[in-house]
């Protein structure tokens, strides 16, 4: 059941915390808030996506998928759910994609000062051989634009304990960031491998990175690059 009277909008971010589904404006289906990007109409009237849920006034949802964004900006969808004049971005799709990177980003930056990162292709193999490390091991990060030598090298290690059940089912492998953005968030140079270890922070960049997996790839979408795959 929807949580709010108004199908389409919500009362802001820190009322009714217990909604887990609400409705999408353009394909009018309810789903659940994961799989939705809350956009809001920030005080110069202009649309803007609340990726993280939080700023205040009233929200909007859509589908996490850059089509579907699209698709909004297309039908004049927002105008029509704040039910006022709005500024609506024509490059508001891609505009999204920008701030779920920067979402990421931050958010492994966060995990990397907690301690919950190992970075290099050195440190991370050393990492996939050590099973007291191995086994704290969330998931692998691959620049996007890595050479598919030394990806290839780490993917095979981390099957080899899949197969000695170290790792979980699925074990996911981002591939959502430039060395570029890596770079910016471990605060060094020419990062392409990375593994993420238990934590909260680190818990808190998975989800991000599988909304921003899920936001290109919901629609088989080829020009978005690629997202997360599994180890097996």
């Amino acid at each position: 059941m929807l949580a709010s009277t108004d199908p389409e909008l919500d009362f802001g971010p820190r009322t009714e915390k217990s909604a887990t589904m609400r409705m999408c404006a353009v394909s009018r289906e309810a789903r659940p808030i994961d799989e939705l990007i809350r956009f809001v109409v920030a005080p110069t009237g202009e649309v803007v996506a609340d990726v993280k849920r939080k700023l205040p006034g009233r929200g909007l949802w859509v589908s996490a998928s850059r089509r579907a964004v699209a698709e909004a900006v297309r039908r004049h969808q927002f105008r029509r759910g704040f039910k006022r004049d709005v500024r609506v971005s024509p490059a508001l799709a891609d505009e999204t994609d920008a701030l779920l990177v920067r979402s990421a980003i931050e958010a492994l930056a966060i995990a990397a000062k907690a301690g919950q990162v190992v970075c290099g292709f050195a440190k991370v193999e050393s990492a996939l051989r050590d099973r007291r490390i191995r086994n704290t091991i969330q998931a692998l990060i691959h620049a996007m634009d890595g050479a598919p030598d030394g990806i290839r090298k780490l993917d095979a290690l981390l099957r080899q304990n899949a197969g000695n059940n170290t790792e979980p089912e699925g074990f996911p492998i981002i591939t959502a960031l430039t060395s570029a953005e890596l770079d910016l968030a471990l605060t060094r140079s020419n990062v392409i491998h990375a593994a993420v270890l238990a934590g909260p922070a680190s818990k808190t960049f998975l989800s991000r990175s599988q909304t921003l997996v899920r936001y290109r790839m919901a629609d088989a979408d080829k020009t978005a690059g690629t997202g997360t795959k599994n180890s097996d």
